[in-house]
């Protein structure tokens, strides 16, 4: 398999504590991986630093890009970042105020990331944006509306649709479901696995909701501490956990 993201030895700490430490792991081409633990876990951390947010303090993050060159993500520049930011990633926030620009419309929401690459033409841009808002269920005679008069799902999936516009090859996802009404997890986590299958993305996504790793997971890393305790594949860990801490998150005794 090629790998997209190639992750050794990350380690990052804020003062005397410890982010993650030690972390190492390859992202397949079209793959989903799930990093799973407890509040504090050091997951959050280790999402920041694979998409820039955060410096890391050791090791080596390898990227592909779509020109198949493998950039070392920890030299880039911040003006390549921000590009990379743009095009080749996409990073789908927990609470999607946080992803989507809430005093523009819907159709601007989705189209601004092509804007920002250079494209221009009104027709062309429309046309897009109804055709993602077709994808992530979203009525199109709402184009124009401000996200601000949308459910907290129909949020989620504008946020969605604003990421995945430009096509990128790999997703960072950080609690997408979290705060959602079970039935609107259910329908958002349908339409998610929908949109990976069919576009064949790259994936790696933080949560604590085990039931959502299950349906959206080929791989899952456990962390607890800032230290990966158990990894593999997705049914394979859950139905069969080895280490301690993932038979308590498993079993949920933890509280998150």
């Amino acid at each position: 398999m090629n790998n997209i993201l190639s992750v050794k030895s990350l380690t990052k700490t804020y003062g005397h504590q410890i982010g993650c430490n030690d972390i190492s792991f390859d992202l397949h081409e079209g793959e989903v991986i799930g990093v799973v633990g407890e509040s504090g876990s050091g997951k959050s951390t280790l999402l920041s630093c694979l998409a820039g947010r955060l410096k890391v303090d050791k090791g080596s993050i390898k990227f592909k890009s779509r020109t198949d060159v493998k950039e070392e993500l920890t030299e880039i520049t911040e003006v390549r970042r921000r590009y990379l930011s743009r095009t080749d990633w996409a990073f789908v926030h927990q609470n999607p105020r946080d992803g989507l620009r809430m005093d523009i419309s819907a159709g601007g929401n989705i189209t601004e990331r092509l804007m920002a690459l250079g494209q221009r033409n009104y027709s062309s841009l429309r046309s897009k944006a109804l055709n993602w808002l077709s994808k992530v269920e979203i009525s199109t005679e709402r184009i124009d509306d401000n996200p601000t008069t949308f459910s907290g799902g129909m949020q989620q999936r504008l946020q969605i649709a604003r990421n995945l516009i430009t096509e990128p090859r790999l997703i960072f996802m950080d609690e997408p479901t979290g705060g959602l009404d079970v039935s609107v997890q259910a329908k958002l986590l349908d339409l998610l696995r929908k949109i990976v299958i069919g576009l064949n993305l790259s994936v790696i996504i933080v949560t604590h909701d085990l039931g959502v790793v299950r349906l959206l997971a080929d791989r899952l890393i456990v962390m607890k501490s800032g230290e990966v305790v158990e990894t593999g594949l997705t049914d394979q860990v859950l139905d069969d956990p080895q280490h301690e801490y993932t038979q308590l998150l498993v079993s949920s005794v933890l509280q998150f």
